[in-house]
């Protein structure tokens, strides 16, 4: 018995060395390109806040206010983002998103792709076979989404 307390109190040791050496800050690039040299940009600024827990203790941290796209229109600019466009509270590139194709909330169908803004079909699209911007050759059509299937 007096086996398993020591086995007991060697593994919340364990834990607790674990935990707090995860908490120490290390060197971490930064998700911010340095594109933008405004000192006046408060986009910027509040941006570099990090919201990351590394450095504090995971049951004393707390949740920051994470800044949306709907009243922060710059956010999605910034280099890392989903995209250039604003959806919902989110940074989405309207090119290439299947929910916001084009628009926001223009969704694709099941089997389409978004290429360019627009929904296609990639198995039987020519100008996207197999994938956006894939043009099957002239004559040739696209099949499975490959051109010249046959």
């Amino acid at each position: 018995m007096k086996a398993f307390k020591v086995l007991l109190v060697l593994a919340m040791l364990l834990t607790l060395t674990i935990s707090t050496l995860s908490a120490i800050p290390g060197l971490e690039e930064s998700f911010f390109e340095e594109e933008n040299n405004d000192p006046n940009d408060e986009t910027k600024s509040q941006l570099e806040k990090s919201t990351s827990l590394r450095g504090t203790s995971r049951f004393l941290a707390s949740r920051a206010a994470v800044m949306t796209c709907d009243k922060q229109p710059r956010v999605c600019r910034v280099s890392g983002s989903g995209g250039p466009d604003c959806c919902k509270k989110k940074c989405v590139n309207t090119n290439t998103d299947r929910v916001n194709c084009g628009k926001c909330g223009n969704k694709c169908k099941y089997a389409e792709i978004c290429c360019k803004g627009k929904c296609v079909n990639p198995r039987s699209d020519r100008k996207n076979c197999g994938g956006c911007n894939n043009r099957c050759k002239k004559g040739s059509s696209c099949a499975y989404g490959m051109c010249s299937y046959a």
